[in-house]
């Protein structure tokens, strides 16, 4: 039986390395890659799928604010702003994704995996950026930014940085490294409220995520590195390719 658990430990270690190294590599898809993962290896249902896949999220969210916040200035009335509503919308859409139907959510999460992906092979594609005026909008209307980047957070577990980030860039006119700073700063408590909310629920098995977590951490920064040796845009392509691939997949076979 110990030998058994240890074997077991040992895998979903190396799991967890893989989609760590995959998370650092693409920018985007540790987390979103794992529920599905999950799905698949273990038979999980989605609400465990992504409770589980919190496990691994939360500190590679909590190590990659730190280091963001070693190099670069936070606005942090403007953190503050977002974050209050963030944290409040991830709980209640955190309530909402554990107690309805796993079979709805699963669909749910397929659309959304489909229309990021979409979503990125758009700005990877585009040649050069429209000539438009850009739209900016006021700091007051910051706070919706929190509730949409929190519900996403809460309902699938991944996505609040993800939605985050290109609002503030195309509608608050922030550059690319502001946005990021105050997504992470968004996100990092918003995790921990959906993680909580997921294990308070029943939804998380720690015997698989904790040891996803460990190889996470330690395998993320070797992803990263990868990024700056290979064709970046490339990989992001192929990535999201994958995504939609997969998101079909989920839809018609789960």
């Amino acid at each position: 039986m110990t030998a058994s658990l240890f074997f077991s430990g040992v895998v979903n270690f190396l799991l967890g390395g893989l989609l760590g190294a995959m998370g650092g590599l693409f920018g985007i898809g540790g987390g979103l890659i794992a529920i599905p993962v999950l799905g698949y290896l273990y038979g999980m249902d989605q609400q465990l799928a992504q409770g589980t896949s919190l496990v691994m999220i939360v500190p590679n969210v909590v190590i990659a604010f730190w280091r963001y916040k070693q190099r670069n200035k936070i606005e942090w009335s403007t953190a503050a702003m977002m974050c209050a509503p963030a944290v409040v919308a991830t709980y209640f859409s955190a309530r909402l994704a554990t107690a309805i139907d796993a079979r709805s959510l699963h669909f749910c999460f397929a659309v959304f995996m489909a229309v990021l992906a979409l979503y990125y092979l758009w700005t990877l594609l585009r040649r050069s950026p429209a000539v438009v005026r850009p739209v900016v909008l006021g700091r007051r209307w910051i706070p919706f930014v929190g509730l949409s980047a929190g519900a996403s957070a809460g309902f699938f577990s991944v996505g609040g940085a993800i939605v985050a980030v290109p609002l503030l860039t195309a509608f608050f006119g922030m550059t690319q490294t502001a946005a990021q700073g105050l997504g992470l700063a968004m996100v990092t408590p918003g995790t921990l409220v959906a993680l909580w909310t997921y294990a308070h629920a029943g939804h998380v098995d720690w015997a698989v995520g904790i040891p996803m977590a460990l190889g996470g951490v330690l395998s993320i920064s070797w992803g990263v590195a990868l990024a700056h040796h290979l064709p970046e845009r490339r990989l992001r392509i192929l990535f999201c390719g994958a995504l939609l691939l997969l998101s079909v997949w989920m839809m018609v076979g789960g």
